[in-house]
């Protein structure tokens, strides 16, 4: 299964279910079909920013870190390196990534929490992201650009 696959499964079951630790996390994986190591894991919770919390002031969950509204300068230096193109028909933008890279460009959307995104999905290698209107998608698009600049 694909690191896209396996992430997106990794936030379904940490949103499903208190997930305490990294050996929980895997053993919770390959009841579902994906095989991961204890590394492969721990890149995954560092790219999808996902942290632990207290439960009840003994024990600790996973989840995802929505508190810092800033994008990080590594996810940005991630998404300058991986990031082809960025482009807008009418109110969709279309970025193509490198092979596999689709979910960074998509987090990266994602942290902008731009309330004139409506949504986006990422394959392998391309985001498709809906706004609210041609301009928004052309000032975001722009914005994004100016990124892949820094």
């Amino acid at each position: 299964m694909t690191r896209n696959a396996r992430q997106v499964k990794i936030l379904e079951l940490i949103n499903e279910q208190s997930v305490e630790t990294q050996d929980d996390l895997a053993r919770l994986l390959k009841n579902a079909g994906f095989n991961a190591t204890q590394a492969t894991i721990s890149r995954d919770i560092k790219e999808l920013g996902i942290v632990k919390v207290s439960i009840d002031g003994k024990r600790q969950k996973y989840v995802r870190e929505f508190g810092d509204r800033n994008v990080s300068n590594k996810l940005v230096n991630i998404f300058k390196h991986s990031v082809i193109s960025i482009t807008y028909a009418v109110n969709i933008i279309v970025i193509k990534t490198m092979s596999g890279s689709a979910n960074i460009a998509g987090m990266m959307l994602d942290r902008l929490e731009d309330p004139d995104i409506l949504g986006c999905v990422a394959g392998d290698d391309t985001v498709m992201a809906v706004t609210k209107s041609e301009s928004v998608a052309q000032k975001i698009s722009e914005s994004l650009s100016g990124f892949l600049e820094r």
